[in-house]
């Protein structure tokens, strides 16, 4: 009768040892796979992470470029005289192909003086200090005149301004 019983308890702590060896084995198994999921969370969370930062220093590179360029402009106001910019407009207007680039500019170029009938004196000849002008025409018409001959003929020689800054008569020169 031992016997039977003998080998039964060695049947017993057999299987026994299996079930915890198989058991170990899942629990190992599980082990690894909730570690693999960490693994992978905690990745996906620095790639977001660098993701965040590489986003966050392009939108302040994009606000330190817009701020350089709104000094610049804000410099470059300051520092053009009322020649310079009329220079710009007279070439704009009289190299551009579009008609309404060119009316656009015309109008732009327009809110530098007093008003649109401004006179345009355009200096033919010099001597002995006695200026000889061609006909006078106004400010808008001469701009005009720059839009239809797609040509600046002429270079500013003198301009006269009112206290605020708006040009009340222009003195131009043939080239």
């Amino acid at each position: 009768m031992m016997l039977p019983i003998r080998n039964s308890s060695k049947l017993i702590i057999l299987a026994l040892v299996l079930i915890t060896a198989f058991g170990c084995q899942s629990k190992k198994k599980a082990m690894q796979a909730k570690n693999a999921a960490a693994e992978k969370a905690k990745m996906e969370q620095e790639a977001a992470d660098r993701k965040l930062q590489a986003e966050e220093q392009a939108r302040k590179a994009a606000e330190e470029q817009a701020r350089r360029e709104a000094e610049q402009r804000a410099n470059e106001s300051k520092t053009s005289t009322p020649a310079t910019k009329l220079n710009q407009y007279f070439g704009a207007i009289a190299n551009t192909n579009n008609v309404s680039s060119a009316n656009a500019s015309i109008n732009e170029a327009l809110s530098l003086f007093a008003s649109p009938e401004t006179p345009v004196l355009i200096v033919i000849s010099e001597s002995d200090g006695m200026k000889d002008y061609d006909k006078p025409t106004t400010i808008k018409q001469y701009l005009n005149y720059l839009k239809d001959q797609k040509k600046n003929p002429n270079a500013i020689s003198d301009i006269k301004t009112n206290g605020e800054g708006k040009i009340t008569e222009l003195e131009l020169k043939k080239n």
